[in-house]
């Protein structure tokens, strides 16, 4: 049960500090009440050994949670430090609450909401942040809120989208190599001493997947070397910024998962500026958060030399179309956008398109794996069966045989007695 160290005021008025425990902020508080006790100051106690290797992530559901409670509070005119304290007392998640109090303490201090969540970049992104300033600016925090709540809520939706759809076949995958690996490892060569013993004449699958189970037993440092140098190659295309790039460039050219990454790019892409244009952050800071939240580096390489032609006056569908990364369709809502004054509208329609496509292409995608999918393990399930069975009725087929085959009686004995000792027969 986590600790909480608190500041507070007993009846007589004087001052009280201590540690209670207690499942969330808002219980310590209610404690401490229970207590007769006023707390000034609450916040979570943490022991020696309980340190961070890393920064905690918070979830983007937790954050959308929270983003859309407090623009709930902000616009039925509740103060927003006591909006904070209300939401960051039922707070489950340690990151936020711990957040959510930080931004509480600083607000408190006369500082502003985006500057104090400026402090906290694993909890808030970057256009998170953007947002929460021009709308200091502009006054409309409330309508803010709810704009960033409902894009965090369709990037949840389209990133549940995109992992249901690639995480099917790599488990159908692994099944498929699990299964093929179990046998040729462990069951086939239990049956080797067997085949060896009884010199049985073995066809051809069995000989493959005997030759095959030799690189689990007599030949596992050649496996173990093979896998090791498979992590490597992982880590380098997860760690390595060279590395990052040729996976991402690589997985671009896929068919239809190539595709189903470029829609999901281009739908956050449109959601982020437009929820920004919308909230009144000026266009080339909009475009340059939007481009720093984009995780594939060929976007954003090419969106930046974009935003550098937009700088240099060549407008803001020109240099877009020239990057080659929107189809024709948002082209000209971009046109239209750029001519008309209603960007963030055409951006929304963008998203909303990209966001349509990606559906359709994720179904699409799923039609056509799934039996795909089924032929492949199939084959590979049934080659190994084919393997062992032909391999069981070839020693039986040897056995018979052993047993068909007549035995010669041997040639009688014959016995020359000597009878009158002459030597003669």
């Amino acid at each position: 049960m986590p600790k909480f160290a608190y500041a507070a005021i007993d009846p007589q008025g004087a001052p009280v500090e201590g540690v209670t425990k207690a499942d969330t902020l808002g219980s310590a508080r209610a404690l401490l009440v229970e207590q007769n006790l006023f707390p000034t100051k609450i916040e979570e106690s943490r022991g020696l050994l309980d340190f961070e290797l890393t920064a905690e992530k918070v979830k983007k559901k937790e954050l959308m949670h929270f983003t859309r409670q407090l623009a709930v509070f902000v616009k039925a005119g509740i103060p927003i430090t006591d909006a904070l304290v209300t939401i960051g007392d039922e707070t489950e998640d340690v990151a936020l609450r711990r957040a959510i109090s930080g931004l509480t303490d600083d607000l408190r201090n006369g500082g502003l909401l985006s500057a104090a969540a400026e402090m906290y970049p694993h909890v808030f992104p970057d256009y998170y942040i953007g947002i929460l300033q021009s709308a200091e600016l502009t006054g409309r925090l409330d309508a803010a809120l709810e704009s960033l709540a409902e894009y965090l809520e369709r990037e949840i939706d389209t990133r549940a989208k995109v992992v249901g759809a690639l995480s099917y076949p790599m488990v159908v995958m692994v099944m498929a190599f699990g299964t093929v690996l179990l046998l040729a490892g462990y069951v086939l060569p239990q049956f080797k001493p067997l085949f060896e013993e009884l010199n049985a004449d073995l066809p051809l699958p069995t000989r493959m997947m005997l030759f095959f189970s030799r690189f689990f037993t007599d030949l596992w440092f050649i496996t173990a070397g093979m896998i090791v140098s498979m992590i490597a190659v992982l880590v380098f295309l997860s760690k390595n910024p060279t590395g990052k790039l040729w996976k991402q460039r690589g997985v671009l050219k896929i068919p239809i998962v190539g595709g189903i990454i470029d829609y999901s790019i281009l739908e956050r892409f449109c959601r982020i500026l437009g929820a920004m244009v919308r909230a009144g952050v000026p266009l080339p800071e909009g475009l340059q958060t939007t481009i720093d939240s984009t995780s594939n580096i060929v976007y954003s390489e090419r969106l930046q030399v974009a935003k550098e032609q937009m700088l240099e006056g060549r407008g803001f569908s020109g240099p877009l179309i020239e990057t080659e990364l929107f189809p024709g369709a948002a082209k000209q809502m971009f046109k239209v956008g750029e001519e008309t004054g209603t960007l963030d509208d055409q951006l929304e329609i963008c998203a909303i398109y990209f966001d349509r496509e990606l559906e359709s292409r994720i179904k699409k995608f799923t039609t056509m794996f799934e039996p795909i999918m089924i032929v492949f393990v199939g084959v590979i399930v049934g080659f190994v069966a084919l393997a062992l069975v032909s391999a069981m009725y070839g020693v039986l087929g040897g056995i018979k045989e052993d047993e068909a085959t007549p035995i010669e009686a041997p040639a009688p004995i014959v016995q020359v007695v000597d009878i009158d000792g002459s030597g003669l027969v």
